[in-house]
């Protein structure tokens, strides 16, 4: 039986109506209609329309509790804000993200309050400002008391109601559109109901904003509301986007406990109750924090959860408590009537109880990973709030920065949009694999995930949950679109991307707790874990942590991460490279034969036909090596075919540093484009033929992620990136093993979700590999004549890749033959370096 893959689309029915947007906003929540209000307030005459999965106030923004944390107080500080976050983040904030954070955040608040938002103050008219925990001031405010989120929303959707802006309820956004050069061009969704717009329909945007929340009824318990199932991570993975680091889910540390079969969405105590004096205690009235952390019971939320966990287990309960019997009625009427009330309704009156609490799934501190405007690596696609992966809350989010990370980034989304007002082509069809996933599945990821994957992770929790969702993706019957076949599929494809990296980080690390690696363990796991999904699964990449890429000019860093590479990891490359060719004594013939003051206007030309890569690259080399005294102007884009004495850029300022940067830039420049240009050559030997063309990993060391990124480039694909995000079963793997079905069992039991590709070179090889699972096999040295019969052998139970022995002159014969892939190692460790110079043009 061979397992489908995960979906690269869902399967629905074809568009039935169209609606045209200069900008589509995806989600209701405070990231999505800030979002469509400043940019309508930017930008008039623009179509601004927001679609949402239920009503406007559906989201998990009303939800919100605690409140907004911003710097107010004139003793506190930017700088002590940013500390606190830093602190909370384990390691992995970015240092730079998290200071627009905390020096916008004020302003972005007032611009809330200038909209309508009313939070609560004191006798004299000033705002209140409480904490929560990991805060050393008081920055909080909030509003009702507790009920911060419900007057944010109310404002907000009020705003919108008297504005231009359009809306879409009751939608459910199922998959991006693209237009021919991979820009995003709109979104199919559904609309649930009766009205003009019933059913799958499609809108046709410039820009598209994910603003969908977050992903908790990926859990059997949770905070989120009952739409929070992962929709917009999951689009942003079919569409082909870079999410990051989905591992750190934050447990909220205090939920109000309903009994131990309690699933869907859980009365949140929040954490403000502490901020206030509340205290946690266990069964025998015990404060057990005090002896865990400097703030006690206002310790971040990760050492919160730790600590209740471990003392269930030294304790054998199934919960603690919370003790805030001291506020009196009056305290908890007034500051917490949301909380008191909610208490009541379950049998306990807070004035004169304790509280239940256990933690429970509540905030994603991942998702799909942006710059510091929002882009994603899918150019016109944005997001923002808590389906962004921004680099604010790097392993463990501080309490209250969600509500302002949401206000920050969406001003600088909607500023980025007015800024580019640029559009896309008309949508191309879409012909990737498409599926769904039983619906009633959804209850089994849902306990698998809380079972093994929760608080308390450990290599043969998750490896069996891993294995779980594996079986849950086939189905004995056909599965028919509707709502909700098409919310479980986006929640197993969130279950399993969670899964491969939470098994694949071996460390503890803020929201992150391996039983089996307690320690946070810097020298091996400081950095990211990237995914992407294509037609051959799941590819992970681990990005080392960085907290900037000084040098590099803001445009660059955007490039590269809409290439998918990793700016900090480009500026460490550069650095290298500078150490080895400018010694002490610096670049002797320059500044011996120029003079200092001089300036001169250069280009970068071609000088044979091909492709070129590389451009920002080398855009960034001349800016890291002059600090930014040189000035660069793209004349061409990485991927175009250039002809010989085309000018593909040209750079001005300082003569020294031109020329010191010229060689390593060049160096560069001409490899990438080389691979780029001979990767094109193959993808034109085989059009048509739907075969496609990729790589291997023979690359040189240090520069596999931008030989990778030529390959695409030039029109090819991309085969494993490393010898971790997939297995190949090789011939010498087999015979280690005791035969190709006992190394195929072997992988698939210590890696359940991992792709595996198993190289056979005879024709007998092929029917034991099916009859194990294999999704690909490659067909090593066989002859066109063997490749044919192979194709036919497999009727596509399996994909199929021919490696060994190919040429330019022999690739189309072999594409005709039905396979899917032609490897090439050649692409990366062969191609010949395209002619490009740099010509001053003098005075």
């Amino acid at each position: 039986m061979t397992i489908p893959a995960i979906p690269l689309r869902l399967t629905a029915p074809p568009p039935g109506w169209t609606v045209d947007a200069d900008v589509v906003v995806v989600g209701s929540g405070v990231a999505g209609l800030t979002t469509a209000l400043r940019h309508a307030r930017l930008d008039p005459g623009a179509r601004v329309l927001v679609v949402t999965k239920d009503v406007l106030s559906s989201g998990s923004t009303r939800w919100a509790q605690g409140g907004i944390a911003a710097v107010l107080d004139p003793r506190d500080t930017p700088a002590e804000h940013l500390s606190d976050t830093l602190v909370a983040g384990a390691g992995l904030c970015d240092e730079e993200a998290v200071r627009v954070l905390v020096t916008e955040g004020p302003g972005a608040l007032r611009e809330l309050m200038a909209t309508g938002a009313r939070f609560d103050t004191d006798a004299s008219g000033e705002l209140q400002l409480t904490r929560e925990g990991g805060h050393r001031r008081n920055r909080i405010v909030h509003a009702g008391g507790d009920a911060t989120g419900a007057e944010v929303q109310r404002a907000l959707i009020q705003a919108v109601r008297e504005s231009a802006i359009q809306v879409i309820e009751h939608a459910l956004v199922l998959d991006l559109l693209k237009d021919a050069e991979g820009r995003a061009a709109g979104v199919t969704l559904h609309v649930m109901g009766e009205g003009e717009r019933d059913g799958v329909g499609a809108v046709r945007a410039g820009a598209v904003v994910l603003a969908t929340g977050g992903m908790g009824q990926v859990y059997a318990a949770t905070t989120n509301p009952a739409v929070s199932t992962g929709d917009g991570v999951a689009l942003a993975l079919r569409a082909g986007a870079v999410v990051r680091d989905l591992e750190f889910v934050q447990f909220h540390p205090t939920v109000f406990w309903l009994g131990e079969d309690s699933v869907g969405q859980q009365p949140l105590i929040s954490e403000a109750v502490r901020g206030e004096g509340a205290v946690l205690v266990d069964a025998e009235g015990v404060r057990f924090m005090r002896d865990v952390h400097e703030l006690a019971d206002l310790a971040p939320r990760d050492v919160v959860a730790k600590a209740i966990m471990r003392r269930m287990r030294e304790t054998g309960a199934d919960h603690v408590y919370l003790d805030a019997r001291h506020f009196g009625a009056e305290k908890w009427r007034t500051r917490f009537p949301t909380i008191h009330a909610v208490c009541r309704e379950h049998g306990v009156d807070p004035v004169t109880a304790l509280i239940p609490v256990v933690p429970a799934a509540h905030y994603a501190s991942g998702g799909v990973r942006t710059d510091l405007r929002g882009r994603t690596s899918v150019p016109g696609l944005y997001a923002c709030g808590e389906v962004a992966c921004t680099g604010v809350h790097g392993a463990n989010r501080l309490a209250s920065n969600s509500l302002l990370e949401g206000l920050v980034f969406a001003e600088r989304i909607a500023a980025d949009i007015h800024a580019e007002r640029r559009g896309s082509g008309a949508p191309v069809a879409d012909e990737r694999p498409s599926g769904l996933v039983d619906p009633r599945a959804r209850p089994r990821i849902q306990g698998h995930m809380s079972r093994g994957a929760s608080v308390l992770r450990n290599r043969k929790s998750l490896t069996e949950v891993a294995r779980a969702l594996l079986d849950v993706r086939w189905t004995p019957v056909a599965v028919q679109p509707c709502t909700e076949s098409w919310e479980t599929t986006n929640l197993l494809t969130i279950a399993s991307a969670l899964v491969a990296v939470a098994r694949t980080r071996e460390e503890t690390r803020g929201s992150h707790w391996r039983e089996d690696f307690s320690e946070r363990n810097d020298a091996w796991w400081l950095g990211h874990l990237d995914l992407t999904l294509t037609a051959e699964g799941t590819t992970m990449t681990y990005v080392p942590h960085a907290s900037g890429a000084d040098g590099l000019p803001s445009r660059v860093q955007a490039d590269l991460v809409e290439a998918g590479l990793d700016p900090a990891a480009v500026t460490a490359l550069f650095a290298t490279a500078v150490a080895e060719d400018v010694q002490e004594a610096g670049d002797v013939t320059s500044v011996s034969t120029i003079p200092a003051g001089r300036t001169d206007t250069a280009d970068v030309v071609a000088r044979a036909d091909g492709v070129v890569a590389g451009l920002a690259l080398a855009e960034g080399l001349f800016s890291y090596v002059s600090e930014g005294r040189l000035a660069v102007e793209r004349r061409a884009k990485d991927g175009e075919r250039v002809a010989r004495g085309d000018v593909l850029m040209t750079v001005t300022g300082p003569t020294r540093d031109l020329l010191t940067a010229e060689r390593t830039a060049l160096n560069l420049l001409t490899h990438l484009s080389g691979i780029a240009t001979l990767t094109g050559r193959w993808v034109r030997a085989v059009a048509g033929t739907g075969a496609r063309v990729r790589d291997s990993r023979k690359t040189l060391p240090g520069l596999r992620a931008l030989e990778k990124y030529a390959v695409r480039c030039g029109g090819g694909v991309n085969h494993r990136m490393s010898l971790s995000d997939a297995a190949l079963i090789k011939d010498n793997h087999v015979v280690a093993a005791g035969g190709v079905a006992e190394a195929f069992r072997a992988v698939r039991d210590a890696h359940p979700g991992l792709p595996i590709e198993v190289e056979v070179d005879r024709i007998d090889q092929i029917e034991p590999v099916l009859a194990e699972g294999a999704e690909e096999i490659l067909l090593d040295n066989f002859t066109v004549e063997e490749l044919t019969l192979a194709v036919r052998l497999v009727s596509g139970r399996a994909r199929l890749e021919s490696s060994g022995g190919l040429t330019l002159e022999s690739a189309r014969d072999v594409a005709e033959t039905g396979v899917d892939y032609l490897a090439v190692g050649a692409l990366t460790h062969s191609a010949p370096a395209l002619d490009i110079a740099l010509d001053l043009r003098g005075n």
